[in-house]
């Protein structure tokens, strides 16, 4: 068997496509769902970590702190293998979606943070000056302004979170590399994993080219 016809088996990638086109879709779901929750949360903990009042400010940066230095691997395995000791069971997508999302929110944050703080500190005087309430300045004069800096950070943060969505497949979840794995052993041949490289790179390539896009206009901006 010859190079082509191991790697690259046109029947074998003809049966095994539905296969991995479902562990796609799933792929997606968990990569998009991680990405919203992420920020969310990522949003809330750097408004928190810059506004609260101090014991919250402190709560805050050890649960960014913690949860950047915490591999993900890790996380997953604890969080689908460990909760149900304490009687915490979740689905393999559940459990991919929280730890995903959990250690994501700490890179959001910071991420987040860093672009309010770039914001003058004279903005938000002259808004006060002016009446302007609290709220009202971040949603009408910061936020548009923090936005442009947090954009290119932030869409590499939601590359690497679809790219750790791999790793949902320890757990059991149907994803695409669990998909192309079995498909892989049951036929003895290689192709649908080089079949499933194909569909991360679809996602993902552009993705990567956008951020390079965005942080080309971030510095042309600036």
């Amino acid at each position: 068997m010859n190079v082509v016809e191991t790697f690259l088996n046109y029947s074998i990638a003809v049966q095994s496509a539905p296969l991995l086109a479902q562990g796609l879709i799933l792929t997606i779901l968990l990569g998009l769902s991680s990405v919203v929750i992420a920020f969310i949360a990522g949003t809330i903990l750097a408004m928190l970590r810059l506004y609260a009042p101090l014991q919250f400010r402190w709560a805050t940066i050890v649960y960014i702190d913690v949860f950047r230095a915490f591999p993900m691997l890790v996380l997953l395995i604890i969080v689908y293998y460990a909760l149900p000791f304490v009687g915490i069971r979740l689905s393999p997508f559940m459990a991919a979606t929280s730890a995903l999302s959990l250690i994501a929110a700490a890179y959001a944050a910071e991420t987040i943070r860093a672009g309010l703080e770039a914001v003058p500190r004279g903005q938000f005087e002259a808004a006060h000056a002016l009446g302007v309430s609290w709220w009202q300045t971040m949603i009408d004069v910061v936020a548009p302004q923090a936005l442009r800096l947090v954009v290119p950070p932030a869409t590499g943060i939601a590359v690497s979170l679809i790219k750790d969505t791999a790793l949902a497949s320890v757990v059991a979840m149907p994803d695409l590399l669990k998909q192309a794995t079995q498909a892989q052993a049951y036929y003895a041949n290689p192709t649908p994993l080089i079949l499933a490289a194909g569909f991360y790179l679809v996602i993902l390539l552009p993705l990567v080219q956008l951020v390079a896009h965005l942080e080309r206009r971030s510095r042309a901006a600036r």
